[in-house]
């Protein structure tokens, strides 16, 4: 078997949410760490798409940042092409260029006091990835043509454009650097659903002409369901459940990612009631014992309130349940 492109190994990030020292001298708190990736592994082999599903602070943006080498993690290894996260990053690394990231906001990711064309360049130039101006013109015209954009767009500003044409100029400031793995953020949860579509449709359409790999953050199951190859289910800083898209939208086996699937209404749901998850999430500087989702799960046992479950083979993915074979 081939390695893959993306290997993250046991990673682990924690944030230090302590009071200042004289606060917590006059009440006598000690340190108060948050976990927020306690512990995942996954792989993503070169050209494929897997997504990286859960609800608001289950830790999915944290990893995204992890694997692009914008945070470093606490414990565990981010590998690209093999290599440690912190080396490819580096200046001066031939892998440096291969991994881009979209942001969620399409506004607040761009600079607005610069010309789109101007904001495409940058990573040509600051990479030296075009010998000479004109080259670098004719590469910015070209990429903004490919996410359908105007080459006399450069000379605008990003107040100019609606939220979908931002984001087509955010994903064209990411193509500039020539990747091979975009770390995709939510790209498209800031847009309305008519234009999440096209900006959807216009990665797979960039993915089958550039061979690209996307690491896809979201907690939409119907974008999910239409990107990705693979999905996992992140749930309070780990992974849940891990499956390819047909088998988990087919027969999941956790009870989280059951309750996200009931959670979702579709074209055909219209008069249905709507399943939302049931309780509050967990407070992760102080998560509950054994299994994090046991408060919430209406299959809860005496054990997994005490031990929490380890992530294991299941029905064609990977499961973390005790009891995943009894509830069919």
């Amino acid at each position: 078997m081939t390695a893959p492109l993306l290997d993250v190994r046991d990673l682990h990030k924690a944030f230090d949410v302590s009071a200042p020292l004289v606060a917590r001298l006059l009440s006598g708190q000690g340190r108060r760490t948050l976990r927020a990736v306690d512990g995942i592994d996954f792989a993503i082999p070169a050209g494929g798409t897997l997504a990286l599903v859960g609800e608001s602070g289950c830790g999915k943006s944290t990893v995204a940042r992890c694997v692009a080498g914008l945070v470093p993690p606490t414990a565990g290894s981010v590998l690209y092409r093999g290599a440690p996260i912190a080396e490819v990053r580096r200046a001066g690394s031939p892998l440096r260029h291969e991994i881009q990231m979209i942001f969620q906001d399409p506004y607040g990711s761009l600079n607005p006091r610069w010309r789109v064309g101007r904001t495409v360049a940058d990573p040509i130039l600051a990479l030296g990835l075009a010998p000479s101006r004109a080259e670098v013109r004719d590469r910015v015209a070209k990429i903004l043509e490919d996410v359908g954009l105007s080459p006399a767009d450069a000379e605008k500003y990003p107040h100019q454009f609606s939220g979908g044409q931002r984001q087509r100029i955010a994903v064209a400031r990411a193509l500039a650097a020539a990747p091979a793995l975009i770390v995709c953020d939510e790209p498209t949860s800031a847009l309305d659903v008519s234009v999440q579509a096209q900006i959807l449709n216009l990665m797979k359409d960039l993915q089958a002409a550039h061979g690209l790999t996307y690491l896809f953050i979201s907690h939409n199951l119907a974008v999910v369901d239409h990107m990705a190859d693979r999905v996992a289910v992140m749930y309070l800083g780990r992974i849940v459940e891990t499956a390819d898209r047909d088998t988990l939208f087919a027969r999941p086996a956790h009870p989280y990612t059951r309750t996200l699937m009931g959670s979702a209404l579709g074209l055909g749901d219209v008069g249905r009631r709507r399943e939302v998850p049931k309780g509050e999430v967990p407070n992760p500087i102080d998560p509950p014992p054994g299994c994090t989702f046991h408060p919430r799960c209406p299959h809860a046992t005496a054990l997994c309130r005490t031990e929490a479950p380890a992530l294991r083979a299941f029905g064609g993915g990977r499961v973390a349940c005790h009891h995943a074979e009894t509830l069919g």
